[in-house]
């Protein structure tokens, strides 16, 4: 059974600082290219950041150079280093495995990031 758990979510003020955490369990972590999404309310779901199998990353416009992904592929984890938090970062943030070529995907439950002005 996979699973993904995210953790790591809460209220912050403005200017502050979270770090999601994302627990792989039922697949082979290092094998998936892994990404952070985040849905605020009223809106689409959108892509924040992913990190490939070779551990190259890409970010979404309104977060680089303010937020940082990576993976620990011995501890089957993905993180999200989130800096300098807006509000606008307000959102519930869902990490999603994929092997894209396989048309594999899992997503986690999300955890919920609010940031307060």
């Amino acid at each position: 059974q996979v699973q993904l758990v995210e953790s790591g979510g809460g209220l912050v003020q403005s200017g502050g600082s979270l770090r999601l955490s994302c627990a792989a369990s039922g697949i082979i972590f290092s094998l998936y290219d892994m990404n952070w999404f985040r849905q605020a309310p009223g809106k689409q779901r959108e892509l924040v950041a992913g990190v490939t199998t070779g551990d190259t990353t890409d970010y979404a416009d309104s977060v680089k150079g303010r937020f940082t992904i990576s993976r620990d592929n011995a501890k089957s984890t993905l993180y999200l280093q989130m800096d300098s938090l807006k509000p606008e970062d307000s959102a519930v943030y869902y990490c999603q495995a994929e092997i894209r070529w396989r048309a594999i995907e899992y997503w986690g439950q999300g955890t919920q990031v609010t940031v307060s002005s």
